[in-house]
């Protein structure tokens, strides 16, 4: 069954009353203070953040197409320039070498192992060990990664095709999902990755095409494919879903092994009709090919070119993308066979995305990602037996803000809408994540310059001056009525002057760049 909650659990509650544990009733009152100058909470609606937001369009490029810009890539974005940046980005595996990432990855060598070396070299009480390599593996591209942009793709997609992780469903087969269907084809062609998805043991199991037979047609695959995958709701009927599930039979999973298997003796045969695709489907042995033909259709189907970019505008544009922008990258998609390099590059290029400045703000997963990457941490050593990862803290931190990597248990994906994510919880998680990041008290092993490398030298005259100074820092600027709340929460005047060892520099000044990461200049995407 498809579930169409529009919020995660963590996020649906009210955003109204936030109690601020652990900060102290000073810290409490400057934090609500500093949003509320704003006229804004960390959850605000896009459009109220446009006026606070320059039209940097470098800055508004890496907002969007990484998981967070850093003082090294604007610079490198800015040498380049941002069309030349972006397509060797559209081309990274030729065109931006990733050494050092390359070198991250091989402490996760169970990654290869195939679905059967799984099996065969894990105990049943180890089930989980790959699972955990695939989820810290996923966050540390997302952090460390030069190809930024395939890491936001491979995000998502990997939230398009939903296969829920951790699993005992996909215990063995998850990690493989991710490379030989996601990462493949995240930039390829849609029709190519369809296929591949319909074909994986992961996808089969969770979405029970795998005991799908013609005598007992499994319709879950069939309509999540209709439903989720391409076309889109409104778009088909019940009987639809009944031909598109006949359609699918026969592509399962061999028990022994846990690899793919096409099952010519569960295959339906007869003519399959869906929607304005049909096939005489005369002969079982056939069937995947007939699979094949349907796939290939879906993905091709002007439907699904308009859900594609939709979400993609969704995802890169606005909350609300404009029609004209949705309709232009449908065309690009259809007229280049379903190829997703093309479509990201007019998104990006286009005249609606250099407008959308401050129409998206970040979700939980993507906030905590940016201020790891802001604040310059760097991969932890590879941790002692026995000793928990950093990456695996982050893992459940991410968890306690509602998006946990690859946690959505149902097949319909996070939501990627504003309102989704105001819940009081998630929004205090997030808070005091960012007071522990900057003061060095939470993911210690990745290390990270001290916050006191943000002040400039030398020291500004001013108390404002330091916070915009610091603002700069961190990539954003702010309004003077948040600039003055945020000097008021070090009890000075905007105009004060600024001694050497001010609090404010010293034993504040980690609460002072949390404040900063709490702001919705910090939020917005």
């Amino acid at each position: 069954m498809t579930a169409h909650s529009p919020q995660s659990p963590s996020a649906a509650a009210p955003a109204r009353r936030r109690v601020l544990s652990g900060l102290g009733g000073g810290a409490a009152l400057a934090m609500a203070t500093a949003t509320a100058a704003s006229a804004a909470t960390t959850t605000a609606a896009p459009s109220a953040m446009v006026a606070a937001t320059p039209t940097d369009p470098v800055l508004h490029l890496l907002r969007r197409a990484t998981f967070g810009p850093t003082p090294a890539l604007v610079a490198e974005v800015r040498a380049a320039g941002t069309t030349a940046w972006l397509d060797a980005q559209l081309a990274p595996l030729t065109k931006v070498p990733d050494t050092a990432m390359d070198a991250v990855l091989k402490r996760w060598p169970r990654l290869g192992w195939k679905t059967w070396e799984v099996r065969e070299r894990l105990a049943p009480t180890d089930t989980w060990l790959v699972m955990n390599d695939l989820l810290e593996s996923h966050l540390a591209r997302a952090l460390f990664s030069r190809r930024q942009l395939l890491e936001t793709v491979v995000d998502f997609w990997t939230n398009h095709l939903v296969v829920p992780v951790p699993s005992s469903e996909v215990w063995d087969s998850s990690h493989l999902f991710q490379r030989d269907v996601i990462r493949k084809h995240a930039l390829g062609k849609y029709s190519d990755m369809l296929n591949a998805a319909a074909r994986h043991p992961a996808m089969l199991k969770v979405l029970d095409n795998a005991d799908s037979t013609k005598k007992a047609p499994n319709e879950n695959y069939g309509r999540e494919l209709l439903e989720l995958h391409t076309v889109g709701v409104g778009t088909f009927t019940e009987a639809d879903v009944k031909m598109s599930a006949l359609a699918l039979t026969g592509l399962s999973v061999d028990a022994e092994s846990g690899l793919y298997s096409y099952k010519p003796q569960r295959r339906y045969v007869g003519t399959v009709k869906v929607l304005g695709w049909s096939d005489p489907n005369t002969v079982p042995e056939s069937g995947s090919a007939v699979a094949t033909l349907y796939l290939n259709y879906l993905a091709n189907h002007p439907a699904t070119a308009n859900r594609i970019a939709t979400k993609l505008a969704i995802r890169y544009v606005s909350d609300t993308p404009p029609a004209t922008l949705v309709t232009k990258l449908a065309q690009v998609y259809l007229a280049n066979g379903t190829a997703m390099a093309p479509v990201l590059r007019a998104l990006f290029l286009s005249p609606e995305f250099a407008a959308s400045v401050g129409q998206k703000i970040r979700t939980p997963y993507e906030d905590a990602l940016a201020s790891c990457r802001i604040l310059g941490l760097t991969p932890e050593p590879i941790p002692a037996a026995g000793v928990t990862s950093d990456l695996r803290g982050l893992i459940w931190l991410m968890g306690t803000f509602g998006q946990a990597p690859m946690g959505w248990p149902a097949p319909n994906g996070y939501p990627d809408l504003a309102p989704a994510w105001g819940g009081a919880s998630s929004t205090l998680n997030r808070w005091n994540f960012h007071l522990s990041l900057a003061g060095n008290w939470t993911l210690k092993a990745m290390k990270r310059p001290d916050v006191t490398a943000l002040v400039p030298s030398p020291l500004p005259s001013t108390y404002a001056a330091l916070v915009d100074a610091l603002a700069a820092k961190l990539l954003f600027s702010l309004t003077t009525a948040q600039r003055d709340a945020i000097c008021r929460f070090v009890d000075h005047a905007p105009g004060d002057a600024l001694k050497a060892g001010a609090a404010a520099v010293t034993w504040r000044l980690s609460s002072v760049v949390a404040l900063l990461l709490n702001s919705p200049n910090f939020a917005t995407r």
